[in-house]
């Protein structure tokens, strides 16, 4: 078993500064629910295009809004999601990624059925 991040074991909020990626023990504490954005591409092609943007500095919601193929007015916005209610793959990404901002967003891949996707969580509960 690693050991805790001493400084934050248990009591983090969304602010938890391991590398240990949300694991659960010594990561990010357990949620039941996320708050998450995501930017959905067809080809893998625009996915890169997008994921250039971001790399760049680019706002999330804004390059949601240009590229994603879902939920574009809404800057990529779902709200807020319960365990069990996103496609499998998805949601064990979602699950694992630290919470961010749009302008300073920490995000992850994943393909699905449905094309690209390129996953960001604003909260944790």
């Amino acid at each position: 078993m690693a050991p805790k991040n001493n400084k934050t074991a248990g009591k983090a909020k969304g602010k938890d500064t391991s590398d240990d990626k949300g694991k659960g023990k010594g990561g990010l504490k357990a949620a039941t629910s996320i708050n998450a954005r995501h930017i959905l591409c067809e080809k893998h092609s625009k996915k890169e295009e997008a994921l250039e943007k971001l790399r760049n500095g680019t706002k999330f919601d804004e390059v949601a809004r240009e590229f994603s193929e879902d939920k574009a007015r809404q800057g990529g916005a779902l709200g807020w999601k319960v365990r069990g209610s996103l496609h499998g793959d998805f949601e064990k990404i979602a699950y694992d990624l630290e919470p961010s901002t749009t302008g300073n967003p920490k995000y992850a891949e994943v393909k699905t059925g449905h094309g690209y996707h390129i996953i960001m969580v604003e909260g944790r509960k």
